[in-house]
């Protein structure tokens, strides 16, 4: 009997390490992105037709992941145990047959469970929600064992603690660039690299000609089509892929010219200067606006006085955005700014920065600041100053993780 009951306790402890970890972690590096899990959840809405729910994505990208963060928090600490492991309960009972559907069609190349933080395929996704609800299901019929780490008459605060730091974490992160940056253009990247696959590491792929003989059709390959056999009829060539092999980390980067022709008064697309903008070896201004109607325009003086230092000094400026070269005539003959525009991927302008406008200081390629515009700098000499972003970054967490737990700390003393 003590043997069964040790065995049980082992089991719960155990699920609740890795049911509270996984929920806890998930709603963490999401909450550290809102607005990359809005983007997430508005692709699954392209993907279902449910584009009229598009206003709702980042309100219920805020719900989820301060709901995720909460639960696993709750059940680590052991707080109000029965109603937070059927909360867990019914969510996974959810998301597997969820992601079970998104593995079978692929609507999304990666769930995002963990956000930009941590990458896995939609089939690894549901291979761990198996693994998830199994722990689940245990902990709604055992969460008697569950060892809560407060009294009663602490619960409630440190509940509420819990609830408002992620709630308040989350929304922090949606008025300003996250704290935490883990996308391809964080600082310290250098998008070139970013943006290079090993030849041996591609997909690979095959080459397949498609030929008739007497109302029969065969493929064949480079090696063996018969194109000295006069009796066979071409059909059609096809590029087929045979193994799938690892992506960039950047693979949507491109820019192209925008400007303005004085003849007839329209703005147009030129070539591509790709190449030439992350060659330079002058310091380079980014400005970012995926959209130029949904730009945010309060702090606009804000990136003139900084595309006035620019000219001043030598350096080159763009407006980078997805808006057709109507509107950016539409925009520039609203504003006035004198700024030099570039067209770009709209995926890939949201990926480089979260902020509408935003503004990315770069050298031969490598990101060496990042500002939301709220945030950009007077214009000075030190706004090209290089930081340690490993530093910065270890700073953060170190910082994220006191205001977190010594709360907590601070409340068990006093349940002493």
């Amino acid at each position: 009997m003590k043997q069964k009951f040790k065995i049980e306790n082992i089991l719960v402890d155990l699920s609740r390490v890795i049911v509270g970890v996984t929920f806890l972690f998930s709603g963490f590096v999401k909450a550290i992105d809102p607005l990359g899990f809005t983007y997430k959840i508005q692709d699954y809405l392209v993907n279902m037709n449910l584009v009229d729910l598009y206003q709702f994505a980042l309100p219920m990208a805020i719900f989820l992941v301060v709901a995720e963060f909460v639960l696993g928090a709750l059940l680590l600490l052991g707080l109000y145990r029965k109603p937070v492991t059927i909360l867990i309960a019914i969510m996974m009972l959810f998301f597997t047959p969820f992601t079970f559907w998104v593995a079978l069609t692929n609507p999304v190349e990666d769930c995002g469970c963990f956000g930009d933080a941590l990458v896995i395929s939609n089939w690894q996704t549901f291979y761990k929600n198996l693994i998830i609800v199994a722990g689940a299901i245990l902990l709604v019929v055992k969460w008697e064992l569950i060892k809560p780490v407060f009294s009663k008459r602490i619960a409630p605060f440190a509940s509420l603690f819990v609830v408002l730091f992620g709630l308040l974490f989350a929304l922090h992160n949606v008025y300003n660039l996250p704290v935490i940056d883990f996308r391809p253009y964080k600082k310290g990247a250098n998008i070139p690299e970013q943006m290079y696959i090993d030849p041996e590491k591609a997909d690979v792929m095959e080459t397949v000609f498609i030929y008739s003989k007497d109302g029969v059709e065969k493929v064949f390959t480079e090696d063996n089509y018969p194109w000295n056999d006069s009796t066979w009829t071409f059909i059609d060539m096809e590029t087929r892929l045979v193994q799938e092999g690892e992506k960039p980390a950047i693979e949507d980067f491109a820019l192209g010219s925008i400007y303005f022709n004085e003849n007839d008064g329209s703005w147009n697309v030129g070539g591509d200067i790709t190449d030439f903008v992350l060659s330079d070896t002058s310091y380079t201004f980014l400005m970012v606006s995926y959209s130029l109607d949904e730009m945010n325009v309060r702090h606009l003086d804000k990136f003139k006085k900084v595309n006035r230092f620019a000219m001043d000094n030598g350096y080159p400026f763009y407006l980078l955005t997805a808006s057709s070269e109507s509107t950016v005539g539409e925009w520039e003959g609203i504003h006035e700014t004198g700024f030099q525009f570039s067209h770009a991927d709209e995926r890939a302008l949201k990926t480089m920065t979260r902020s509408n406008p935003g503004l990315i200081l770069i050298k031969e390629g490598n990101v060496i600041n990042k500002w939301d515009d709220s945030k950009v700098p007077e214009p000075t000499s030190e706004i090209l100053l290089i930081k340690n972003p490993k530093r910065d970054k270890v700073v953060k967490l170190f910082l994220i993780a006191l205001l977190f737990f010594v709360p907590l700390l601070l409340l068990k003393k006093i349940d002493r």
